[in-house]
């Protein structure tokens, strides 16, 4: 449950993010619905992208973290997401980054989404 759950916190941070960022658009959706639907399979790719290609590009880069303490995550979520956006755009429908700035600012937008619905939503216990 708390996988569908993380994929719908991406989803309403990636449509955030699509609103707020005219250089970052979700294509091939004709009605509201399947927009929805659209989006949600973006955060599915997103996560699948971020579960398995992030842990890897994380440790190649240890010293980049250390150097810039830290802030190199920024460029690694920005990277995830043009990545995100590579595999969709093979397809007819996902998501359309213009460029690196706004990755970057999508990908920061996405982050503070997701870290402030991920904090205000309870989880249940598990055992």
């Amino acid at each position: 449950m708390s996988f569908v759950l993380r994929v719908l916190i991406s989803g309403v941070a990636l449509w955030l993010a699509e609103v707020l960022l005219p250089g970052l658009t979700v294509v091939g959706a004709d009605t509201p619905g399947g927009e929805v639907l659209v989006i949600l399979a973006v955060a599915l790719v997103f996560g699948i992208v971020n579960a398995i290609v992030k842990p890897i590009v994380h440790v190649l880069s240890i010293p980049l973290y250390i150097l810039t303490l830290g802030l190199f995550t920024l460029v690694v979520n920005a990277l995830m997401l043009m990545l995100t956006a590579w595999i969709t755009e093979q397809t007819s429908w996902g998501l359309r980054i213009d460029g690196f700035g706004d990755a970057f600012i999508g990908a920061l937008i996405v982050s503070v989404v997701s870290f402030v619905l991920s904090v205000a939503i309870p989880r249940s216990r598990e055992r």
